[in-house]
């Protein structure tokens, strides 16, 4: 079946197709027209995130010179469609980001999609499709490329590996196990926190990261956010902390060494690893 556009095709029809053809492109098993799918294919699909959900793995799988079965590949190949794809099937479409009726409190023309269509003249009477210049295409697979490197090779991926040491070793860090210790500076650790919580059925358990600011010679305890990018935390570190620094956060906590806590709770530091330990302890007994 062959579909020019954006016309309509009844989905009873494509009950016996083994193929689909729109816009030019291939599609493989009609099975998965659904628009939804599993492992994270959650937003509805467009053309473009149907062919990244079937031969998007074996993309990823080149590029990084691994195996298709390499569970780094699974997890690049996903978190690739997260960060990337995502958006181009919300946007195609027009389902929005947030839940919510009320307008945006700001314009971003900053995605992919606003970008390749500056590229394009507009009020020619020529299609849009034919206008598509090598540069709009270039920009889309160089986009995902220059995404799918740091993701997979340069931090993203390696920080993983990073996060789950950390969260089997908690209990070491503190009896509690709410606390993990990051072994290394740097490293992103939100995202695959809560994934690994969730992969592991272990609940909202962390509440608090320590890690080492290298630049500042510094530690910080940060608190772990109810979901990544939120700017709500599970437990905030104690309010009669909040927004004190040096001599007046150490007489208040009564730990020696503080250097701040932000005036929301989400953040302190202390000069040594011990003094943060120390401060998420209280955090996590403290109001």
């Amino acid at each position: 079946l062959t579909c020019e556009g954006h016309a309509m095709i009844d989905p009873l029809s494509l009950a016996d197709c083994t193929g689909i053809t729109s816009n030019g492109l291939n599609l493989i098993q009609v099975q998965a027209w659904s628009g939804r799918a599993k492992q994270g294919f959650v937003t509805k699909l467009s053309s473009a995130g149907l062919v990244y959900k079937h031969y998007g793995k074996e993309i990823v799988a080149a590029a990084m010179g691994q195996p298709l079965d390499s569970p780094a590949v699974e997890t690049t190949w996903l978190a690739v469609y997260k960060y990337f794809m995502e958006a181009v099937d919300g946007i195609d479409n027009g389902i929005n980001q947030y839940e919510t009726d009320k307008p945006a409190r700001y314009v971003s023309n900053t995605n992919l999609s606003s970008r390749v269509g500056v590229s394009i003249p507009h009020g020619t009477g020529i299609s849009q499709r034919k206008l598509a210049t090598p540069s709009s295409r270039k920009l889309c697979s160089s986009q995902a490329m220059s995404l799918q490197k740091p993701l997979s090779t340069t931090s993203w991926l390696p920080a993983r590996a990073l996060v789950q040491e950390a969260l089997e070793g908690r209990h070491k860090v503190d009896p509690s196990g709410q606390i993990i210790k990051l072994p290394v500076a740097g490293c992103p650790w939100k995202e695959h926190l809560a994934q690994l919580e969730e992969e592991q059925n272990l609940g909202d358990v962390i509440k608090f990261c320590l890690y080492e600011d290298t630049r500042a010679h510094t530690w910080r305890v940060q608190t772990v956010p109810v979901e990544p990018g939120s700017f709500q935390s599970r437990k905030p570190l104690p309010k009669a902390w909040m927004g004190l620094r040096d001599k007046e956060l150490d007489a208040e906590s009564g730990i020696s060494g503080c250097v701040f806590v932000h005036a929301s709770g989400f953040i302190g530091g202390n000069k040594t690893y011990e003094g943060t330990l120390e401060m998420a302890k209280q955090g996590l007994a403290l109001p």
